[in-house]
């Protein structure tokens, strides 16, 4: 789908297309390129088609269209829309329905969006490859030997196939901009607290943030105006409405800060130079590069995965097979049935993180790991805010290289991890963070994306999409959907 969300939007609320064929065009595309991406776990064709013919009619009876209206959309299937089977890429979950409506699908909807298909992911959201899934392994476009990223794979792979403009995953430590960077998509982490929880299956409910996955950054200003704002229903909500769209076309006066950091020596060679020329891209546009230090950064990782995995192991507690899933007997008494559902219900990832997650919050430990851990955090977030004194925004790569191939890291789970040593600081402190393409690089003969990662200060997150944009329009790297071998045009 060559059209951007913003683009199709237009098209379908000045009617020179019903909403309904724009459904159709996008299932047969789906039907083409599903089977070699295996992005989607569930295809919502029939109540796309009903929805679809509610916006035509209201469209006909002289309704004002939304800001969405008529697009499609693909969900992470850790969200819940009514009726429609949200598993989170675990067995746990497997067959369970949601009752009721997440607070960011219900603003899609009645903004005119379709939600179209629900998408793979490594399970409860854990995970660095989109690998963890107990139901499918998505596959990146570019490349469908490799990683699409993770943990919200499929939403990538299926906007990166041409599938749909427009998908909402969650990103904790980085799972909506990893997977754009390996994807050439633009994936945005709005500040915490600026789009509701609610609805959103947790893992780690301190960095958990729905984020939105797109071609062009104008989509995610779209999507963040549609999906910001206050709900009476998560009280970690920002009391104000969504950011009004920055304007301007170039950067002039702009201070972008680059912390040293931000290149460690496992950044890939041809990666570094895809970002430094980028950042010249930055300076051509009126942008003033500012050397600086995070000096807490290279802590980052360790601090995540303590955190993460303390909130995960409390958060996945409900997961016993009283309240939730199917049910596995074992012995007979309460804790033999918990304990047998646990180990059936859950993957390898997921155990390992709850295991690990126990421990640092234990009796004994908790001080030792946990409470430092949190200080460290605090520090963190101290050296983003005097960093943000002196520059406006701070730029690096994503990741430090492109995708790599499946099953590559997947005996190795410190080696996974280190694939998110770039996108966590901006997690840990709250920070708005998007990834935009900034090249291609070569691997065994394909061409594959790298991007690069704008992060700016708490609630900035017009500042932080307004650079994106701009420099996504000066570089031109708006990268087409790649072709895939096999699939039908």
């Amino acid at each position: 789908m060559s059209e951007s969300a913003a683009v199709l939007r237009e098209r379908v609320a000045r009617g020179d297309e019903r909403a309904a064929d724009v459904v159709e065009r996008t299932l047969a595309r789906i039907r083409a390129r599903e089977p070699v991406v295996g992005a989607l776990f569930e295809v919502h064709a029939e109540r796309a088609r009903a929805c679809a013919a509610e916006l035509d009619a209201a469209r006909a009876a002289g309704r004002p269209p939304g800001a969405l209206h008529g697009v499609p959309l693909v969900l992470k299937a850790n969200m819940c829309l009514a009726g429609v089977e949200t598993n989170c890429g675990s067995r746990i979950l497997a067959g369970w329905r949601a009752p009721y409506t997440a607070t960011f699908v219900e603003r899609a909807l009645a903004a005119g969006a379709i939600p179209i298909a629900t998408a793979h992911m490594d399970e409860f959201a854990m995970g660095s490859s989109g690998e963890n899934s107990a139901f499918g392994v998505a596959r990146n476009p570019w490349d469908p030997t490799r990683s699409p990223g993770g943990s919200s794979s499929g939403c990538a792979a299926a906007v990166a196939a041409g599938m749909v403009p427009l998908a909402l995953g969650s990103d904790t430590g980085g799972s909506v901009r990893q997977p754009a960077a390996f994807c050439g998509l633009a994936g945005f982490k709005p500040t915490w607290g600026r789009v509701s929880r609610y609805g959103l299956v947790a893992f780690g409910s301190s960095l958990d943030q729905v984020s939105p996955l797109a071609r062009d950054v104008r989509d995610l200003e779209l999507a963040l105006s549609v999906l910001a704002g206050r709900d009476e229903r998560d009280a970690t909500t920002l009391a104000e409405d969504a950011p009004k769209r920055e304007e301007g076309a170039d950067l002039a006066g702009l201070r972008v800060g680059v912390p040293h950091e931000f290149f460690p020596e496992a950044l890939e060679p041809d990666a570094r130079v895809r970002v430094e020329s980028a950042l010249e891209v930055l300076v051509g546009l009126g942008a003033r590069l500012v050397p600086l230090s995070l000096p807490l950064v290279p802590h980052s990782l360790a601090t995540y995965y303590v955190v993460a995995t303390a909130e995960a192991s409390s958060n996945l507690a409900r997961f016993d097979g009283v309240r939730y899933g199917p049910r596995v007997e074992g012995d007979g008494t309460l804790a033999g049935m918990m304990a047998a559902t646990r180990t059936r219900g859950f993957g390898d990832e997921v155990k390992r993180r709850i295991l690990l997650g126990t421990y640092v919050l234990s009796s004994g430990y908790r001080s030792a790991w946990y409470r430092r851990a949190q200080r460290v955090r605090d520090a963190l977030s101290a050296d983003f805010a005097r960093a943000f004194e002196e520059v406006d925004v701070l730029a690096g790569p994503t990741s430090p290289g492109p995708a790599f191939r499946l099953g590559e890291r997947s005996a190795d789970p410190l080696a996974m991890y280190a694939a998110d040593v770039l996108t966590v600081p901006a997690s840990l402190a709250g920070l708005p963070a998007v990834s935009v393409p900034c090249g291609l690089v070569e691997r065994d003969g394909r061409a594959l994306p790298v991007g690069l990662q704008l992060i700016g200060p708490r609630r900035a997150d017009a500042r932080v999409l307004r650079v994106a944009r701009v420099f996504q329009d000066a570089s031109e790297h708006h990268l087409a959907a790649p072709p895939l071998p096999g699939a039908v045009a």
